[in-house]
């Protein structure tokens, strides 16, 4: 009775695991066919974008500035330097790091703006840049490629924010394909090596097979990383279940400046350099500064200063806030790096994730090779689909649960 039982089990959980690859093929076959495009366009304009600080400085010598045993010009010496070019413009933000010119950008953003690079420690006006409203240098073209395709902004990062959450699915059912029935020596080689004098056809199955797994942990963290900046849902769900039920805070805090103290302490030359004062003497370390300017049309706007202590990477990253009108700095609404929990310093490095930074330029290389092969998988996966359609004869399907790239016998 025992013997029957199993016997009679056995072809259930085989049609079961015969169901569930027939549905992960499926998924994956459709769903890669009709997000392919989308994440070839992503992860390519990801290839050109990891790089943009050390191909920009390389292109741009003069914007580099020898590191010296003396402070850097305030946040009101470089306002008073863009003034006397650009008299009425507002400034917007000043970014200093270590061995480069100060970036001063005026302007409103997409709206036009202007770019001054100014050495830290004389003051001079190394270059300028000014750009119309919609014009955008070569590294932003590719980023508004990666984060909306070039379409209308509402359009657009929908798009490829539900375009990167469905490629993560794409990812996980090609593992599931890719994971052999048997362990053997054919199936050891057929799965992690390229069998690069075998036909056309093999080589590309394999470059979709291998380098797919090869690739898929790189790929899945830059996906998933990439959906923070996108899908409120998602990033809010991560953060809770990362933090163990905690709150996404807003961002900036929404903290503003007492605008019934207007006029009664500083001046504002005279609050943005208090303030620059106080960060600087609690972090002399620090390998950059981003000094974001107070709108002083704004009574409640605030200035904002973020240090980075380790110069390319974003991670421990802290942010301080001051009330424009007293210089006062504002309660921090975020821990710091080094007070944060786990799930908390997990969000804060989410960035560096996503770039590979947080690995150093090794993990750029690794974030660099990743995307390539994330933009070749729809266009091998496209090849081996056309292939198969040729091959088919007019009017025939292929049979129940067969799966679509699995189970491919190439000739090599």
């Amino acid at each position: 009775m025992t013997r029957n039982t199993s016997a009679a089990a056995k072809p259930k959980k085989k049609h079961a695991r015969s169901l569930f690859y027939r549905i992960c093929a499926w998924l994956h076959l459709w769903l890669g066919l009709v997000t392919g495009i989308i994440m070839v366009i992503v992860c390519v304009m990801a290839c050109v974008w990891v790089f943009n600080d050390e191909i920009t400085t390389l292109l741009e010598p003069e914007t580099r500035v020898a590191r010296q045993e003396a402070p850097v010009l305030p946040p009101s010496q470089l306002k008073a330097i863009a003034d006397s070019l650009y008299p009425g413009k507002r400034m917007s933000y000043a970014s200093y790091q270590q061995g480069k010119a100060a970036y001063v950008v005026l302007g409103e953003g997409r709206r036009g703006n202007i770019t001054l690079r100014v050495n830290p420690y004389t003051g001079q006006v190394v270059s300028v840049q000014e750009k119309k409203e919609g014009e955008v240098d070569f590294f932003r073209w590719a980023l508004n490629g990666h984060r909306f395709l070039w379409l209308p902004y509402k359009i657009g990062r929908p798009i490829v924010n539900y375009g990167t959450l469905i490629f993560v699915i794409i990812l996980i059912t090609g593992m599931v394909l890719w994971w052999p029935k048997k362990w053997n020596k054919s199936t050891r080689e057929k799965s992690f090596f390229i069998k690069w004098k075998a036909s056309f056809k093999r080589v590309n199955y394999d470059l979709h097979n291998v380098l797919g797994f090869y690739s898929l942990l790189a790929v899945l963290a830059m996906a998933l990383t990439g959906m923070v900046y996108g899908i409120e849902w998602y990033s809010k769900s991560l953060y809770w279940a990362t933090t163990g039920g905690k709150t996404l805070p807003p961002y900036g805090g929404g903290l503003t400046s007492d605008s019934l103290q207007a006029g009664r302490h500083f001046t504002p030359q005279q609050a943005m350099d208090a303030a620059w004062r106080q960060v600087v003497q609690r972090h002399p370390e620090a390998q950059g500064f981003f000094y974001s300017y107070a709108d002083t049309s704004k009574p409640k706007s605030t200035i904002s200063i973020t240090i980075y202590p380790t110069a390319g990477k974003y991670y421990n990253h802290r942010n301080f806030q001051f009330d424009q009108h007293t210089a006062k700095m504002l309660p921090a609404t975020t821990p710091a790096y080094e007070e944060a929990s786990a799930g908390q310093k997990l969000r804060k490095m989410n960035y560096d994730i996503h770039v590979g930074s947080i690995l150093g330029f090794p993990g750029k290389v690794l974030a660099f090779f990743g995307s390539l092969i994330g933009a070749s998988l729809p266009v091998t996966g496209f090849i081996i689909w056309y292939g198969k359609k040729k091959k088919k004869p007019a009017g025939k399907r292929p049979p129940p649960g067969r799966k679509v790239a699995a189970n491919m016998e190439l000739s090599s």
